[in-house]
Parts: structure tokens; sequence; C-alpha cells
């Protein structure tokens, strides 16, 4: 089990200090969480464990990232037990030390882990969870999911995007000092974010050759491509798109020096994303630029009501070889999330106070 411990330094927020502390919609301020002890819960997959430190940070949460390994048991999540070695409380275990006020979670395999944790701190811990744990709206205090899918409950709130870590004021901070790899690029720059095969598609090869015609076309229009793939990009696709630059200029990321992706969404015009991933959409959809969907056959169906969603809001087109002029403002659901999980972890504390003690 890894355990990494993030303490935010004093005034230190990933979202301005205003935004939790005057009153909204007539509803009383809430207070500062910086000092409430934090488990972030997951398998490590990195969308899931991003998800929940986007939300933690935007809290100014001081959280431990509790990653499960794999253990005998975890095929039976979500309904199945942990591994007795697990025990809450356990030395050397996963859930090991003093139990946190609040556990923000997601994956599969974090589904018993929460319940574990719940049932050992007698429901004072407070739980959230990220996405459908499906094992019930009840499965945790907090839920959230996307817009797209089909859980509902009392205690679930939906957003059209997803939580994440890219917020205004990185944004802003990597404007301010812009990756000099990227800033000597001339206008326009064109983010230009790949993903790669998953478990609902494949890139095949006349996706790859239409994608790279039309950011070849772009780049012939005077544009500067600033791209990036993922460790699920094909290996053909990377090559014929490390061609590219070197034939068109540009940047390529070749996994070399620090991450670029918030510089790249920062300073860029407009973006070119793949549909594979609705991660790097909604991502991207916080800066306020026009979005350029590169769109893959067998898309799963869900992310494409995610995509009509977006493109409803004037945020998102095809992208065909064109750059597109599209105006809105940006979009972030992480803050909303954050807000909401806060309110609903106050209320928690409410009906906690209120209970009769069992001692």
């Amino acid at each position: 089990m890894d355990r990494i411990s993030h303490d935010r330094p004093k005034g230190s927020r990933a979202y301005p200090v205003s935004l939790w502390t005057a009153e909204a919609d007539g509803e009383p301020p809430l207070p500062d969480l910086s000092r409430v002890p934090t488990w972030i819960v997951t398998d490590g997959k990195a969308g899931d464990e991003n998800q929940c430190i986007g939300i933690a940070e935007c809290l100014s949460l001081p959280y431990e990232l509790r990653r499960i390994t794999s253990r005998p048991f975890g095929w039976t999540a979500p309904w199945g037990p942990i591994d007795p070695r697990d025990a809450p409380g356990r030395q050397g275990g996963a859930l090991a030390g003093p139990l946190p006020e609040i556990v923000i979670s997601s994956g599969r395999r974090a589904v018993p882990y929460l319940r574990a944790l719940r049932q050992a701190s007698r429901n004072r811990s407070f739980t959230a969870f990220l996405k459908d744990p499906r094992t019930g709206h009840d499965s945790a205090d907090f839920i959230w999911v996307p817009d797209y899918d089909d859980l509902r409950g009392p205690n679930v709130f939906t957003t059209l995007t997803a939580p994440h870590q890219v917020s205004q004021a990185r944004l802003q901070a990597a404007r301010a000092s812009p990756d000099p790899r990227l800033s000597v690029l001339p206008w326009p720059r064109i983010a230009v974010l790949i993903g790669g095969d998953s478990r609902h598609l494949s890139y095949r090869p006349a996706d790859m050759k239409r994608l790279v015609g039309h950011l070849a076309t772009i780049a012939d229009g005077g544009s500067s491509l600033m791209l990036t793939v993922s460790r699920r990009t094909p290996e053909a696709l990377r090559k014929a798109l490390e061609r590219l630059v070197a034939d068109k200029g540009g940047f390529f990321w070749d996994g070399g020096g620090d991450n670029p992706y918030v510089g790249m969404l920062a300073i860029a015009d407009q973006v070119v994303v793949t549909s594979d991933s609705a991660n790097m959409v909604g991502e991207a959809a916080s800066t306020g630029v026009p979005l350029l969907l590169f769109d893959l056959p067998k898309t799963y169906i869900r992310h494409r009501r995610m995509f009509a969603g977006l493109a409803m809001a004037g945020a998102l087109k095809p992208f065909v070889g064109r750059l597109e002029g599209l105006q809105y403002a940006p979009i972030d659901a992480t803050p909303e999330i954050a807000q909401a999980m806060a309110r609903a972890f106050v209320e928690h504390g409410k009906r906690i106070a209120a209970a009769p003690n069992p001692n």
C-alpha cells in the first residue's frame, strides 16, 4: 500500500479563498477545511486518482494518497470483502493509522475499502465516491457522477464534466510564466491532446491517417502544433506525429523534461483532442478556447452525451482539418462539485453531533 501525504502550505490554494468563504445563494459560508485529515483511496489509476486530488486541492484538504495494491480478494469488488491484512487500523495494511475525517475514493476495487472504513468509523468518517460505485447510491455519504450516468439519489451530485486538476489558478500561473519550449512558437498555437487504445475502441490505420492529415492541413495554414501523447497511443501514430512536427515545425513532447500539459492548455488558441478520453476533453473545456474533437468510431456512447452537451454550450465542434470560431465561458465543474461535497460534509457533521453517543 502506497501512502503519500500532501499538506497544503498555509495560504496556498488551487482556487480563490473567496470561493469558500463568501456566502452563495443565501447559504452560510463554508468552514475552513484545510486542517481536516483526508484520505484519497484508489487503486492508483491515474484518471481516478487525479479526479480525487482535484477535489481535495480545490478545498485545500491535507490529504494522504492510499493506493490499494493487488490482493487475493480484488476480483470480488465492488461487493466482496477487503483482504484481512488491510483491515482498518492494522499496522502495515492499506488502511493503517488513525481514521480520517474525510475519505474521497474512486474505482471499483476501492469500494470494499470505503465500506470497511464506514463500518470501522461507525459512519463518523465522511465518505465521498467519484463515479458510480455500482453498489447503489447509499454506498457513500456523497457521490458524484457525470450527467450521462444513470445513478441518481438524494446524495448524488451530477455535472456535465468531471473534476480535475487544471484549475484557473494553474492556467493563470502558466500564462504568467509560459513554458519557454512553447512560448517561442508563433500564433496561432494549437494544443493537440492525443489519447490511445482503450477497452472501448482501437485506433485503426485509417483513423491515424485521417488525424495526421487533418493536423498537417492546419499546420500548412500557419498554425503551430503543440502535441502530447499518452502511454496508450499506438506506436505507429506516435511516430507519424513525431515526423509531422519534424516536417512542419511545432512541439512534440517525448516525455523528457517537465510535463507541458497545463502550459500547452494555458497558451493554446484552440485545442484538438481525441474522443477516446472524456477526461482530456473536460480539462480542455476549462480553457474557454475552441475545442476540436477528433471523433473515433466506437467512441463510448455515454461520452458522446457529454460531447453533445459541450457542443450545445458552444464549446466544441468536430475536427475536420480546420480551425473554428467558438466563444464560451470556461467550463470547469471542479469547484461546483467540491462545494457540493463540502456542504454535504457540514451536514454530515451536524447529524453526527446530534446522534446519541453509541458508548
